[in-house]
């Protein structure tokens, strides 16, 4: 089914093809600069660290819905080899085959595109079999730290965990928002926390993936308001699944990632992080997230860290 008006719309209105340059790759990752990391980093009181990260593991989120994108199958290739001859220092090494955005992870932005094209006005031919992406590859990607927001959307709605088919709406986001006593600012990168993750932790990894509260197709557009760095979730789709628009699939991401050039992440642990925000009184952080430099690669596992 053809993309419908209404996303041609806000296509439009996100679109930030040519705004850094037509050789620009990298996207809102510009608007993380000095001055905000600095500020970010002047924002830490007590330098607790809360790992943000699952698990890598063979019985990790991935149930196959996903073609090819596979859990981390971990080989050992050495156990205590004495390589220099008897008696010398032995080494044991490993292997890991796994789906790239397999587990915790940001979508680069070649992961999706739309009409033919990519961010920036990049052919979407330009990805290939063999060489992966010519173009916007996740190498590209500058260091991925800033000032983390928690968006605590379960939590302003008065409960643990949204059900299945909650469509987190800009509404939402502006509640949220007001709950963390904080207003999200060019450069931010923005934590959603549903607390779908929690049926993945609880052990359940088919109720984790479907049906799955998230992203409204009207989001995009506040993120662009307020120029937001990244965007990151707890949920496996990142978007509601299945889509609030019949036969709609994946709209949120074409927008995120092909108009506006903005790195989103999936299935991130936002457990702790609420308990830790709303203990505290306060939902903002530097946040490290730095996406390992796969040449060519359309996403990247992250073990992200937010300093409070």
């Amino acid at each position: 089914m053809p993309l419908p008006q209404e996303f041609h719309d806000i296509a439009k209105r996100v679109n930030n093809w040519g705004r850094w340059g037509a050789d620009d790759e990298i996207g809102t990752l510009n608007l993380i600069t000095d001055e905000v990391v600095r500020a970010a980093a002047a924002g830490i009181r007590t330098g607790r660290r809360i790992p943000l990260a699952l698990p890598l593991r063979q019985d990790g989120v991935q149930t196959g819905m996903i073609p090819g994108r596979i859990n981390p199958l971990h080989t050992m290739t050495a156990i205590n080899q004495e390589i220099f001859g008897p008696g010398t220092v032995a080494t044991s090494d490993d292997a890991v085959t796994m789906g790239l955005q397999a587990s915790t992870h940001w979508d680069g932005l070649t992961h999706v595109s739309h009409s033919g094209r990519l961010y920036n006005n990049r052919p979407a031919d330009s990805v290939t079999a063999h060489g992966g992406a010519a173009f916007l590859g996740i190498e590209k990607a500058t260091p991925v730290v800033s000032r983390g927001v928690l968006l605590d959307v379960a939590r302003a709605h008065g409960t643990g965990r949204l059900p299945g088919g909650h469509a987190v709406t800009p509404e939402d986001l502006d509640a949220a928002e007001e709950l963390a006593g904080t207003r999200v600012r060019p450069g931010d990168i923005v934590l959603i926390r549903t607390g779908q993750i929690q049926h993945y932790l609880a052990g359940d990894r088919q109720a984790y993936a479907f049906p799955s509260p998230g992203l409204s197709l009207r989001t995009p557009e506040w993120f662009h308001a307020r120029d937001v760095a990244a965007v990151a979730n707890d949920t496996l789709t990142f978007e509601i699944f299945p889509p609030e628009v019949e036969n709609l699939w994946l709209p949120v991401h074409a927008l995120d990632l092909v108009e506006m050039g903005m790195l989103q992440g999936q299935n991130w642990n936002l457990e702790e992080l609420g308990e830790a925000c709303a203990a505290e009184g306060r939902h903002t952080f530097l946040l490290s997230a730095m996406a390992e430099p796969f040449v060519g690669g359309s996403g990247t596992p992250v073990a992200p860290v937010a300093v409070l």
